[in-house]
Order: C-alpha cells, then structure tokens, then sequence
C-alpha cells in the first residue's frame, strides 16, 4: 500500500510538467529550436543562390550574360559600390523574394533541357527572356532598381541635361526607371523588340506619378542658375573674341582696299581672298548694335525625320511625339558629342568622311528697318577633308560653302519642335531609303509632279497620304511615292503649310523658295553676299518682313517663329551638312535666341 501511494505521488519532469499552446514545454522548445535550424538552413541556402557566384556556376549565364555585365557601371565603378545578379533580378522582401524564387524553378528545367545551352539557342530566345525582366519590372515599377535609386536622393546639378528633363518627365507622367534604362549590364535589345510592343510598354502609369521632391527642384534651380551664368560668361568671351576678328576683318579689308588701288596703278594683283561680298547688302545695319547669338551646328549623318519618332532607334521618340518636347528641351548642350559620335561613322553614318567636323561653332545677327528682315551669320573656315566617294574629294566643286535658313509655317507636324527636321526624310538624296533613279523613273506620274529625275528632295509629310514611320514587316520608311492630289498640295500651300527657304552660295548669289512636296525655288525677293576673310566666313542677306508673296512667311511683331539653320561646308551636298536644333526667333524680342532688332 505504501509503495503503491508513493508510486502514484510520483512528480512528471519538469518538460513534461508546464504545457504551452496544448504541448509540453519542452516540445515547443525542440520545436523552437528545430525551426531556428531549419530557418537558418533555409534561409541560408536560398541566400547562396542570390550570389554571383551561384548565378555564374551554369556555362549559359557564365560564358554569355556575365562577360557582358563585366566592366559596366553596375560592376566596377568610381564608388566601388557594385550591383549584383540578384541585386536587379530578384526582390529584397521577403514574400515577393520567394514568389520569385517559385518562379525561377523554371530555370532549372531550361538547364535540363539545355533551351539556352549554346551561344545561338540563347540568341534565339534572348528577346523573350529580356521582354520577361522588362514586363516584370515594369508591372513592379522597377522595384529592384529603386532599392538603390530614387528620386528623392537625385541631384540635377550632377546630371547631365537630358537626363535632369527626362527624370522630372518622368516623376511628373508616370514613368519608370525600365521605361528608358534598358540594357545598362547586357545587350540593349530595344531595336529588336516590335515597335507597337515597345510603345504599350513604355506608356507612363498614371499610378507611378510622384511628387516632385522639393530638394530636386532646389537642385535644379541651382544647376540651372549656375549655368546661365556660366552661359552669360561665355558669350562676353565670345563677343570679345568676335570683335577682335572683325578687327581683323576690317583691317584685311583695309589692305584688300589699298592692293585694289595698287592694282589699278598697276602695282600688284589683288590677293585678298574675298568672294560676292562687297558690302551693299545690309549696308546701313550697325551689326555691332544687334546681340549675337551663338550656334551650334551638329552633323546629323541619316538621322531622319522617322528615325527621331521611331521608339526603335530614338530613345526621345515619346517625349518628343507624345509629351511635346522639343528636341533642344533634351539635346541642347549636348550637341558637340551627338556630332562627334556620328561623323565617325556608325548607324546613323554608314559613309564617313575622315576629318569632318562633327559641329560647326557660328554666330548669327539679324536687324530689321520695318520694311526687311537682315541676317548676317559668321562661323570659321574649316579644313579641307575629301569625300572618300566622290571623284576629287569635292562633292559641290563650285561651292566651298551654302547656308540655308528655313522659317516654319503653320500646319506642320511638330513644326514647332523640331523645326526644319520636319522636311528630312528617310528616302532623301543619300538617305538609308533612297529609291534610286530606276525606282524613280518607273513611277512615272509622281516623278513628273515631283519634276524628280536622280533623286527626291526634302518633302513635308503634310504633302503625303501616308508616311511609314517605324518600318514594320520590313517596309521603306518614307513616303515619297505616296504623294497627294496637286490640288490638295496647292490648298495646304494657301493655307501657309510649308518650310520658308533661303538660300546662300560661296559666290554671293541666292534663292529663296519653298519645302512643301518638294524643293522649289519661287524667285522670291533676296539679296545676299559671302566672304571669306581672315579665316572667317561672313554671309549676310535681307529679305523683307512680310513680302505678300506666296512661299513667304511673314515675320510680325509679337510673334515667334521656329526656324533653322544649314551650313554646308567644305564642299558638300545633300545631307553631308550641319544644322541646328529647333531654334527661336522673334521681332524685338529679348526671350527668342535670334533677336531681331530694330534699327
């Protein structure tokens, strides 16, 4: 009985003694510590697969994706902070990591299957995978990259221009980092992708809008301040020097004036190197009164019209087409590297001439009496480069050099962006779609209204039914053979729907005309001269204010106009000239960049 009493006294341990959540302590403790383990290993072990070196242990990502990640910014730069394999393909939090992780199994099968196992299967389906990361990162508003990004932490003051304009776009419509940062660590395979598909999936969302941050708009206040004032600075300079070569001028014209009196003594030749400019154009404008205003002229090589609204080929392509960008708004002061890039050839420059200059630095006055509007444009004498495919180098003997200008009428797509841009085509002279004489000749109507023989002049789309833009299915961009009714052209032409032409030559002589289907010369009222002197070009012409004649735009005051500027150069023809952005100019207007002053 005793044995029995103390036997049913018996206390359990003290694990078994306390119950926690229906279970024994000491269960939920070996189940506590089981799941740190377990925890642990798994955590881990999904970490493991998150490094480079896991990522690169397959030959596919090792010998392929990976040598293009080498040595961009994303894995050697100046703060040697680098961005990994998982920093951009897989998400920091913890639930979306895993979704992803499920997600990514898939790989396992591609491996066994071996779908990308060689250089050309992964070609092959290179486009589809990147289309995946971009969907991905588009529906997650580029989550990944703004774990190391954001806006709020942007300084414009250390961005470039285009880049400052392009975020601020970008905050205010709706867009996200993949929208335009594609193919930073590999290949950019944007130009491969259907352009319809590219359009939908670089359309902002109204739901990524954000806030402007306050400490952005101080940063850009600051670095748009600075810069005016650096601006302001540069053109004392350049005025300064701008005098000092017309001192020169006036005195080489000085000596030009005593050789001809010592010629006509019969003492000497003349030697002064001077051509079509003796003076009488513009004879009572004080140019020392009007304000210059300084130009940069780019090479453009092929870039058309369609090219720059192409998503394919031009990154700005939706700013500009769709969110009403100018093309100076993200190009202005980048204009000397964009010419450099493509004189030397590449894409936009199939045929380059060795030693062009990729811009010309000119600087353009312009004065009006009331009656006639003055131009006078001066820029230096560059060097001789033969063009490589044209017999003697010189593809316009008769010609060193012919500036254009051009003035945009009403009605014009994008008229006001882009300017004179708006009339080069993707079929012109010496463009990549240039028809050729056969194709002309065998379209024989459109050649005769076009009075095309050789080639097709610059053409306003207005004067097309149809203009292909993107090229899809392999079609001709352009639309020179697409012309419309000769009375359709002769009612846009009432209504003002062309470019003004004028035209200077290396002799003096001019035109002025008209861009609308074609080019023409409508013996429009001009007077102009050209001289070379002291190294430095000097064109100077007048044409009156509002003339009344058809090809005409009228210049009024209150007012301002869109035009451009060409300078062909060193002989050259076609599109082998340089030219400027979209560029203002208004009557006694100090906030146009061409002033016309009153005098």
């Amino acid at each position: 009985m005793t044995e029995s009493s103390q036997g049913g006294d018996k206390k359990k341990p003290i694990w078994r003694r306390y119950v926690l959540w229906g279970m024994p302590i000491g269960g939920v403790a070996v189940a506590f510590v089981a799941g740190i383990v377990f925890w642990g290993g798994f955590n881990t072990a999904m970490e493991a697969t998150n490094t480079k070196q896991f990522c690169i242990s397959c030959h596919e990502m090792r010998d392929f994706v990976y040598e293009e990640y080498k040595g961009t910014i994303h894995d050697v730069n100046r703060s040697g902070v680098g961005a990994t394999c998982s920093d951009c393909h897989v998400p920091k939090d913890w639930t979306h990591k895993i979704i992803r992780k499920i997600k990514a199994s898939r790989e396992l099968w591609g491996k066994m299957t071996g779908s990308i196992a060689t250089k050309e299967k992964f070609e092959a389906k290179r486009l589809h995978l990147a289309k995946n990361e971009w969907e991905r990162m588009k529906a997650n508003d580029s989550r990944e990259c703004r774990n190391c990004h954001g806006f709020q932490s942007m300084m414009p003051e250390f961005q470039k221009p285009r880049a400052r304009q392009q975020h601020l776009n970008a905050m205010e419509a709706g867009q996200t980092c993949i929208d335009c940062h594609k193919g930073i660590a590999h290949s950019d395979l944007r130009d491969r992708a259907d352009s319809d598909y590219i359009e939908k999936l670089e359309t902002p969302n109204p739901a990524f809008k954000r806030d402007v941050p306050q400490e952005y708009l101080a940063s850009l206040k600051f670095i748009t301040e600075k810069e005016a004032e650096e601006e302001a600075a540069k053109k004392a300079a350049k005025k300064a020097e701008q005098e000092a070569v017309q001192t020169r001028i006036a005195a080489a014209v000085e000596a030009a004036r005593a050789e001809e009196q010592a010629k006509a003594a019969g003492a000497a030749e003349e030697t002064a190197a001077s051509s079509g400019g003796d003076g009488t154009v513009a004879a009572n404008v004080d140019w020392n009164a009007a304000t210059p205003a300084d130009l940069t002229l780019f090479y453009p090589g092929q870039a058309s019209f369609e090219w720059v609204q192409n998503g394919k080929t031009h990154g700005g392509a939706r700013p500009l087409t769709k969110g009403g960008d100018a093309c100076t708004t993200c190009h202005a002061k980048e204009l000397e590297a964009i010419g450099s890039k493509i004189v030397a050839g590449g894409e936009t420059e199939p045929t380059p001439i060795p030693g062009k200059p990729g811009t010309i630095d000119a600087t353009v006055q312009a004065a009006h009496d009331g009656e006639n509007l003055y131009v006078r444009l001066q820029w230096p004498e560059t060097a001789h480069s033969p063009a490589p495919f044209v017999d003697g180098g010189k593809m316009d003997p008769d010609n060193q050099i012919k500036v254009a200008m051009m003035i945009t009428g009403t009605g014009i797509e994008l008229g006001e962006q882009v300017g004179c841009w708006a009339s080069c085509h993707a079929d012109n002279t010496y463009m990549p779609f240039d028809p050729g004489a056969d194709a002309i000749a065998a379209n024989a109507d459109v050649a005769a209204q076009l009075e095309a023989k050789d080639t097709i002049t610059k053409y306003l789309t207005e004067s097309r039914t149809k203009v292909e833009v993107k090229g899809r299915r392999g079609k001709a961009q352009g639309g020179w053979d697409k012309l419309k009714s000769a009375d359709e052209i002769a009612q846009l032409f009432n209504d003002g729907t062309y470019l003004d032409l004028l035209r200077v030559y290396a002799d003096g002589s001019a035109s002025n005309g008209y861009l609308l289907d074609r080019r023409v010369e409508n013996e429009g009222e001009i007077a102009a001269e050209a001289s070379l002197s002291g190294g430095m070009w000097t064109v100077v012409f007048s044409r009156p204010l509002n003339s009344g004649a058809p090809g005409d735009v009228p210049l009024e005051a209150g007012k301002t106009y869109t035009v451009g500027f060409a300078i062909h150069d060193d002989y050259s023809s076609a599109r082998f000239h340089h030219v400027t952005l979209n560029t203002s100019l208004a009557l006694d207007d100090d906030a146009a960049q061409i002033n016309v002053v009153n005098q």
